[in-house]
């Protein structure tokens, strides 16, 4: 967290009549959420990085696409663009990531030192609406798309384990195309099926449009962000948003769009699978939970827990053929990689609980309840079912920077180009973009 405000307050002084670092908010543990402005155009560009604690990728996209911006007035005066990029959502929940953020990047070293906040403590969501957003860095985010209302916000997510994919809140037709380029030339698996996408509507491979928020319980909210965000909330300005994914650790079995063998098969497999897991934890957790210490510290590891097991009942439940989970929806048609990305969504579900479990045995000294054994076992055996069952492979952080920079600016110009597309009258489209006259490739 320290390195990204020191390597944007360098750029600055080096830059300092094109960029400027501003602190905009500050989070609850009293760090500055800082923004970094290149440009002095008119339409305006929001980047957010690190909305997800343990997807830290963002950070050095934000500063690459500073510089690229700073490189290529194209960016900027001949776009009549301000890009704005905050430098990361949640400073205090990548704090928590440090552990495994300096390598080696192995699978064992990141689900150990693995922390993402509890639902309710992720600052993108509006679970209450907007004007009853509690978290300050929430209220941060509503700030700024109010300040700055931009024509396209992107937020930058990675993707622990699987591919690349990315959500629009409206069509930007032309970016699936420029996706699969940058993934190609750059040997990244684009997600064809993603998990967390498994009901929205498909706008081309490896791209899914975000529905509007709707009213549904916690645990819809949790597993399909059925709940108002602020990747809609800025709608009201006009604003196109896109949710772009890179994996850390590939697994290119995430492309395969082929028909699958025996459907119903491996979808029971997934789900007994994501049922006996949660079993076993369920178990560790209640030996473990009497030796707890009360307070904050095992609060937040202990909130993420709670929701990945109330959730993931519900979600095997989804996800088998044979079972009504009480939502009276079919799945979906699916392809090999839908059947992929499931698997990998239930070991995800595994893995991370147990992380968070292990972290509430090392921090707290002894190990009263004798559970550690058990926790290594587990996490031992995820990870080995990820890398030698599912080929999962560790992308260098270069190549998942380039990948996630080469998609926003293709958003970027495709988005200005939207703005100034013809009405059906024939006369120019009032949208805020401008035409950006070459490929941002």
């Amino acid at each position: 967290m320290d390195e990204l405000g020191d390597r944007a307050a360098d750029l600055v002084e080096r830059h300092p009549r094109q960029a400027r670092l501003r602190r905009v908010g500050t989070s609850r543990a009293g760090s500055p959420m800082l923004l970094l402005s290149v440009g002095c155009g008119s339409r305006q560009v929001l980047v957010v990085a690190g909305p997800h604690a343990n997807e830290p990728v963002g950070g050095a996209t934000v500063l690459r696409l500073a510089e690229r911006a700073l490189e290529d007035p194209r960016l900027t005066e001949g776009a009549d663009a301000t890009w704005n990029l905050l430098l990361c959502a949640d400073p205090d929940g990548l704090r928590r990531n440090e552990g495994w953020l300096t390598g080696p990047y192995t699978l064992g070293r990141y689900a150990r030192n693995f922390y993402r906040p509890g639902f309710l403590e992720q600052p993108e969501w509006l679970p209450d609406g907007p004007d009853r957003a509690t978290l300050p860095e929430t209220r941060t985010l509503l700030r700024l798309q109010a300040e700055l209302r931009p024509f396209l916000q992107c937020s930058l997510h990675g993707v622990d384990v699987g591919g690349g994919f990315a959500e629009l809140t409206h069509d930007l037709p032309g970016l699936a195309d420029r996706m699969a380029l940058a993934a190609a030339r750059l040997g990244i698996p684009r997600e064809l099926g993603s998990y967390d996408t498994l009901y929205w509507p498909c706008l081309g491979p490896a791209l899914y449009r975000i529905p509007l928020p709707r009213q549904g319980d916690f645990t819809a909210a949790i597993t399909e962000a059925a709940v108002d965000s602020t990747w809609c909330h800025p709608r009201r300005y006009g604003t196109v948003t896109a949710v772009v994914e890179a994996p850390m650790w590939g697994v290119a079995a995430v492309g395969d769009g082929s028909p699958p063998d025996d459907r119903d098969a491996q979808l029971r497999t997934v789900s007994d699978a994501l049922r006996r897991d949660t079993r076993r934890l369920h178990r560790l957790l209640a030996r473990l939970r009497p030796h707890v210490p009360p307070g904050p510290d095992a609060a937040r590891l202990l909130a993420p827990v709670d929701d990945y097991l109330l959730v993931s009942p519900r979600l095997a439940d989804a996800w088998d053929p044979g079972t009504d989970d009480g939502t009276g929806r079919a799945l979906p048609p699916m392809t090999t990689a839908h059947l992929v990305a499931l698997r990998l969504a239930g070991r995800r579900l595994a893995l991370r609980t147990a992380g968070l479990l292990h972290q509430l045995v090392t921090r707290t000294g002894p190990d009263p309840a004798a559970v550690l054994p058990e926790l290594d076992a587990a996490v031992d055996e995820w990870c080995a079912d990820y890398h030698d069952g599912c080929g999962a492979r560790w992308i260098p952080v270069a190549r998942q920077v380039e990948y996630q920079s080469r998609v926003v600016l293709a958003a970027f110009e495709l988005a200005a180009r939207r703005g100034r597309e013809p009405s059906p009258t024939g006369s120019p489209g009032r949208g805020p973009g401008a035409a950006v006259p070459l490929s941002m490739e």
